[in-house]
């Protein structure tokens, strides 16, 4: 089959680390190639971020990269790209109108209302069957508004037209069992909703293969963008607490400003986070590592005795995954998808979201207990190979796109702003507001 994948700020191109580069990206590019080898013909739209970049990449064989022409051609933060979207729903338009696709797979919410925009103008076109559209949101708003308030910088519209596009799709594809709950408050039919996870490449991460050295007797590894919802802070405290108890331990963190920390000092949460380790006298502990390639982290990880994951939340989290792949036992905030991944005494161990004590709690007890962390790593490895391999959450996909195309996913309205309320349109909404 034909498969649009739509994700205007997550490229599957990106180097991974920055503030608007992380899991979609991966889980995008990961998804196409695995469906590709399936034997689909997937194209993935996302919206030009540099003056140089050729209109059409082949990712690898049966995927190819579209960068769409909507707003300036340099690199713009997600949140400030809705007001593009229209023209972006344009270009999408034409080229469906052109080369059909048989399912549309949109990813975070901006996409998702650029696609359904498409769809319809395609309908209106040639007054045929609507394309079915399948939406992963990768992150919920409602859910970001609950743990960063003020400091959300989501646009407005975000508020009204998010759920609109969840109850406008065919299909809802969430990736865990928490999201799937905040669908449903959001007014999306649960029969609407598919469950499918991220994934993860069991062939690059693994246990086997070399192993970065380390600077110190232990090393705990953390790697995430660096915004302050990921915990960074709060795994820097924690790492402290156990070396102001005498134990010989560094902090490896991935991510940032910057391929191998080249634009570092410039980041503004590496700046607070250097102040943070400087204040609580660690700075010699912990090591800023910057951006790094996919193909260097396994060695990253391998290094590593304990892989932390302290979030506020998470809409499903990668970096577990690859750390259970790599044999690796996890300490996981207990939110949103980490709930799902990682299991509580078998594969890692579970601590509350923003919570320092507790973190170092648990990697104290990892580190003093290697038998532990052996039999976690292992469990870790069994359970990435059996439930998160992509080619599993290809093959699930495939199903949802299946049904999709031959009717079963209910008839929706395509217009995302439709369904906001009874009696109003998107357009009173904005009035409104």
């Amino acid at each position: 089959m034909k498969i649009a994948m739509v994700s205007e700020h997550a490229s599957p191109l990106a180097t991974l680390g920055g503030v608007d580069a992380g899991g979609q990206n991966v889980h995008v590019a990961e998804l196409s190639g695995a469906l590709a080898d399936r034997g689909h013909q997937v194209t993935v739209y996302t919206r030009r971020d540099a003056a140089d970049l050729p209109v059409r990449v082949l990712l690898r064989p049966g995927v190819e990269v579209v960068h769409v022409d909507a707003g300036p051609a340099r690199s713009v933060p997600k949140d400030e790209l809705f007001p593009y979207m229209g023209t972006f729903a344009a270009v999408l338009a034409a080229e469906w109108f052109v080369d059909r696709p048989d399912v549309v797979h949109a990813h975070f919410w901006m996409s998702g209302h650029a696609a359904l925009d498409a769809v319809a103008q395609v309908q209106a076109r040639t007054g045929g069957v609507r394309i079915p559209v399948a939406q992963t949101f990768h992150a919920l708003g409602v859910v970001k508004r609950r743990h960063q308030g003020a400091a959300d910088t989501s646009p407005a519209e975000r508020e009204w037209v998010e759920p609109a596009v969840g109850r406008s799709v065919d299909q809802v594809v969430a990736t865990c069992s928490d999201e799937a709950f905040e669908l449903k408050a959001l007014g999306v039919p649960l029969h609407r909703i598919s469950v499918v996870p991220c994934g993860v490449d069991v062939e690059t991460f693994r246990p086997d293969g070399p192993v970065e050295e380390r600077g110190r007797t232990q090393r705990v590894l953390t790697a995430s963008r660096l915004v302050q919802r990921k915990g960074v802070g709060t795994t820097i405290a924690a790492v402290a607490e156990l070396v102001h108890e005498g134990r010989d331990v560094e902090l490896v963190v991935v991510g940032g400003a910057g391929v191998a920390g080249a634009d570092l000092p410039d980041d503004p949460e590496y700046q607070r986070l250097d102040a943070l380790a400087r204040s609580l006298g660690i700075r010699d502990h912990v090591h800023f590592r910057g951006q790094l390639g996919q193909h260097d982290m396994p060695a990253v990880y391998r290094s590593a005795d304990v892989v932390v994951c302290a979030p506020w939340y998470e809409p499903f989290g990668i970096v577990p995954l690859e750390a259970m792949a790599c044999g690796r036992p996890v300490v996981a905030s207990s939110v949103g998808g980490l709930i799902d991944t990682v299991v509580e005494d078998a594969t890692g161990l579970h601590v509350p979201p923003r919570d320092e004590d507790a973190v170092a709690t648990a990697i104290g007890a990892l580190l003093e207990d290697p038998e532990r962390r052996e039999a976690f790593g292992a469990a870790g490895r069994e359970r990435a190979v059996a439930r998160y391999t992509w080619q599993k959450v290809a093959a699930e996909s495939e199903r949802v796109y299946d049904r999709l195309i031959a009717g079963g996913g209910a008839v929706a309205d395509t217009r995302s702003g439709a369904r906001r309320a009874p009696r109003r349109t998107a357009t009173t909404e904005r009035t409104a507001r």
